[in-house]
């Protein structure tokens, strides 16, 4: 399923990372996973929220530099090889991974998937053709 994610450009510095999450904790929108990745000066704090339009349209108030992103979020089996699994149907289809990240699913035995596509639509129609499905997870 293809869901909206927030990239918040923030400088590597102590407590940039800690004012965001205060901010939307302040305004209600659930953080429901995130990822951050860092250079030496800055660093990217991509977000899956309750609600992405406000939650950008908050942080861009707030001086956030902030952009949106379509990802691919899945839900697979928490095992060994269920990764590969996945990773083997992309191949097969020639799609590209640009990144991802993972968190366990509140469903026991589960783990959900946040892919990063050049052709999201594509990834979908091709998992989806595998058995592969989404999950329900809004933002």
């Amino acid at each position: 399923m293809k869901i909206t994610q927030l990239s918040v450009f923030l400088e590597n510095k102590p407590g940039h990372m800690g004012a965001i999450c205060r901010k939307l904790a302040q305004e209600g929108i659930n953080l429901l996973t995130l990822s951050l990745a860092d250079t030496h000066q800055f660093g990217i704090l991509r977000l899956i929220v309750s609600e992405w339009q406000r939650a950008k349209d908050i942080l861009r108030e707030a001086g956030c530099v902030v952009s949106t992103t379509e990802v691919v979020a899945t839900q697979i089996s928490d095992r060994p090889g269920g990764l590969a699994e996945i990773l083997d149907v992309l191949e097969a289809a020639n799609l590209n991974v640009e990144y991802m990240y993972a968190f366990p699913s509140q469903e026991k035995g589960r783990a959900i998937l946040v892919f990063r596509f050049d052709d999201p639509d594509t990834a979908v129609k091709v998992l989806q053709e595998n058995g592969v499905g989404g999950f329900g997870l809004t933002s």
